[in-house]
């Protein structure tokens, strides 16, 4: 008896030793996996926080590169390959940032204007841009009668680049002594000096600087928190085009992506879209200008360039001349108002689109888009203030009279 209890200790401590061991084993590995765990989370915050900062560093690069095409000396002395640069830059980030898409649009004028070449029909082919270019500049130099030898070549493109390092030794220049100049109001405001980049801030703090009343001090502080607030939210940049044609797509009932191709359009939509934002943080606005007045105006100028950008995209597929395309818009448009919607008016609709010359692709584009709207264009475009917001009783249909969706409350 005392034999069989010996052994069934020694089964039993062998037993614990046993599970102890796999205990130590368990907890070793569990500890290697939360460390290799812990290891991937870092690497894969590290990348992303990398990848970020690389955005930014091109976004700005970009911004730099193109801050000189604005100004007439720049044009005047620009060579094709720095032409053709530029459009390149502003090609490649116009999807992305609004002012890269301003940059396009300054480029397609000026390059058209001067060497009557249209960067549309050029899309991103730079070299193709470049030598377009200087076959226009030559044709140009030989109806002017001036020869130009390889030595005014050499000199005028050593004059140009002199020209863009003093441009950019005076814009340094420019914001450190704005940054002197508003010391006290960047201290008091707790402004840092890279933040004079934002040009909204920039105005703000030197009306502040300026105000001689109180109530103009308090006005200008009010801007200075207002652009405060926005840049936390947005960045020194801004929104960019991503951002805004999310939201505003979100929001605003028929707004797509060929909109967003409009300048104009793309500032009222990130008017409207500061708007909401401060809003949503709280802000009144002024008294003559509040913050919902602000959000009307640019939700208003939204709509009037919506449907303009609807007709000059029809315009441009349909191929017509205007005065063809402006008889097609009124006898389409002389449906009565009550009948505006209805399948009858649209069917009118498509056979006047058929008559002229539109495509069956087109012409179901140009429908869908008329289904979208709830009111008559003209009649959205043209009412009163008064009128507008009467339209908060509709519903979603209408793209012109309503509230967009989103809008700040009342």
């Amino acid at each position: 008896m005392s034999e069989s209890d010996g052994m069934d200790e020694f089964l039993d401590g062998g037993m614990r030793q046993s599970l102890m061991i796999a205990s130590r084993i368990a907890e070793t590995l569990a500890r290697r996996r939360q460390e290799s765990q812990r290891q991937q989370e870092h690497q894969d915050a590290q990348a992303a926080h990398e990848a970020q900062a690389r955005l930014t560093a091109d976004r700005s690069a970009a911004h730099a590169a193109l801050a000189p095409i604005n100004k007439d000396q720049w044009w005047d002395k620009a060579q094709p390959h720095d032409i053709a640069t530029a459009h390149a830059v502003a090609e490649g980030w116009k999807d992305h940032d609004p002012t890269a898409l301003a940059a396009s649009e300054w480029i397609r004028q000026e390059v058209f204007t001067r060497y009557g070449i249209d960067t549309h029909d050029v899309g991103t082919d730079a070299a193709y841009l470049e030598s377009g270019i200087q076959t226009a500049a030559m044709d140009k130099a030989r109806q002017d009668g001036l020869a130009r030898s390889q030595e005014e070549t050499r000199k005028a493109a050593a004059e140009h680049e002199k020209a863009m390092g003093l441009l950019a030794a005076a814009r340094a220049e420019e914001l450190r002594a704005q940054a002197a100049e508003l010391a006290p109001e960047m201290e008091r405001h707790q402004v840092p000096a890279e933040y004079l980049a934002n040009p909204e801030l920039a105005q703000a703090l030197q009306t502040a600087h300026s105000a001689k009343t109180p109530a103009a001090v308090a006005a200008a502080d009010a801007t200075v928190q207002e652009r405060m607030f926005l840049i936390g939210k947005d960045g020194i940049n801004g929104p960019d085009l991503d951002q805004l044609r999310k939201e505003t797509s979100a929001n605003v009932n028929g707004a797509g992506d060929s909109h967003f191709e409009d300048p104009a359009f793309v500032k009222a939509a990130k008017e409207m879209h500061e708007a909401k934002l401060l809003a949503d943080g709280g802000f009144n606005g002024s008294e003559r200008t509040p913050i919902e007045q602000r959000y009307e105006q640019a939700e208003k100028e939204l709509f009037a360039r919506m449907e303009r950008v609807g007709r000059e995209i029809e315009n441009r597929v349909t191929g017509n001349d205007s005065s063809r395309l402006k008889d097609q818009g009124l006898k389409a448009e002389s449906t009565s108002a009550a009948g505006y919607g209805s399948a009858e008016h649209h069917e009118k609709f498509a056979e006047s689109l058929v008559n002229t010359g539109a495509n069956e692709t087109q012409i179901r584009g140009r429908l869908a888009a008329a289904r979208s709207e709830g009111t008559h264009p003209s009649a959205a475009v043209t009412m009163g203030k008064g009128a507008a917001k009467a339209g908060k009783s509709r519903t979603g249909a209408t793209v012109g009279a309503g509230r967009a969706k989103g809008g700040p409350a009342r």
